[in-house]
């Protein structure tokens, strides 16, 4: 079984003319995954008040960022979650995926820019501060300023993947000022229009919201990602990939696998709260559209107060393969929905996981599946 890695310290040959095979390999949401980044809970910081934070989490997480921002996350709430985490790791191994992990950080520490400063919120989410387009690992200019610096916790793998032949970039490091947010924004409510915290001042974006389909890209725009987010990505891509947007009707976006998550080719899972399947973008027109089952009830009342996510993780689920999907235990029904649309779901436990911030797809970052670079529509 594969484990986890510690990079060595060793001094690397940089020989131009020697073939490298980049360690980064990944182009799709559901090719047989091989390596695999999870997060920690070491340190978690429970994240300070700010306008851009408390608009995307629910009343009451936003009630608790209010009361104890900038304070560690209790311990109850730790333990529970490491324990699941460490039966997650567990179980990735036993399926022969090689796991890395992020070095531990003290998230309470004070930092700032010459605008602003904040403590950090944990590193238990890769999949919001990199993103993975083949043998390319992008650090994203997240918009929560208690996340500036999240991605220096991996910085010892990156830097173990560049030496290895992985290419790795860095978008530009926003300013974060009171340019980028609207004043006095707030979410709206039934029957008001749609609208978002974020200006066009300058690229922002959380790898979250985009999923991949080999040479196209599929992307919500939202309280952390902005349009001109988008289009930095889309140039820096170039004419090799495109970028479709999905049109969600959710009132406090963030993050797009909760909302449309790509299965296998041709399937694709969308959530039937945010997502108007007439609006689909047309190159999804021969795509089978499965619509989520209801999420299951949770009854633990501290989980439902704390918890920084909305009641849809049910689909945060993670594709092993194009068969196989590793799913929440709890939720019986998308377990029922999964083997009925042909998959395998693998029941797991990481409900306790959610007031940091996701699940399973949240809490790791594909960086090599075995599959190469394909175009999956006409």
């Amino acid at each position: 079984m594969a484990g986890e890695q510690t990079p060595a310290r060793a001094t690397v040959d940089y020989d131009a003319a020697r073939p490298v095979v980049s360690p980064v390999s990944s182009h799709n949401e559901w090719d047989p995954l091989e390596e695999i980044l999870v997060g920690r809970l070491d340190g978690a910081t429970i994240p300070s008040r700010h306008p851009v934070v408390t608009c995307n989490v629910p009343p009451w997480a936003g009630r608790l960022l209010e009361l104890a921002g900038g304070f560690k996350y209790p311990r109850r709430l730790i333990e529970r979650a490491r324990y699941e985490l460490d039966q997650f790791i567990f179980l990735l191994r036993s399926l022969d995926v090689t796991v890395r992990r992020p070095d531990v950080v003290d998230h309470r520490r004070r930092f700032g820019t010459p605008d602003w400063s904040a403590r950090g919120f944990c590193n238990t989410c890769p999949r919001d501060s990199l993103l993975v387009i083949g043998d390319e690992i992008i650090e994203t200019p997240m918009a929560w300023p208690c996340r500036y610096f999240e991605t220096h916790s991996y910085r010892t793998i990156l830097k173990d993947y560049f030496r290895r032949g992985a290419r790795w970039t860095s978008a530009p490091k926003p300013q974060l000022t009171d340019e980028l947010f609207e004043p006095g924004f707030r979410a709206p409510g039934p029957g008001e229009p749609l609208r978002h915290i974020l200006t066009e001042f300058e690229p922002v974006f959380d790898a979250a919201d985009f999923v991949r389909a080999g040479r196209d890209l599929f992307v919500t725009r939202s309280n952390v990602t902005n349009r001109i987010g988008i289009e930095w990505l889309r140039r820096h891509l170039g004419p090799g990939y495109r970028i479709h947007e999905i049109a969600s009707r959710c009132r406090t976006p963030m993050h797009i696998d909760t909302t449309f998550v790509l299965l296998a080719p041709g399937k694709v899972l969308v959530n039937p709260e945010y997502i108007d399947a007439d609006r689909l973008p047309d190159i999804l027109k021969s795509w089978d559209v499965l619509v989520a089952p209801q999420p299951d009830p949770i009854d633990d009342r501290l989980l439902r107060i704390t918890s920084m996510c909305g009641k849809w993780l049910s689909m945060n689920v993670l594709m092993v393969d194009e068969e196989r999907v590793i799913a929440e235990r709890h939720h019986t029904g998308m377990l029922r929905a999964l083997e009925q649309w042909g998959f395998e779901p693998i029941p797991c436990d990481l409900l306790h996981y959610a007031p940091f911030g996701g699940s399973f797809h949240c809490a790791t970052l594909d960086i090599r599946r075995r599959g190469t670079l394909e175009s999956y529509f006409d």
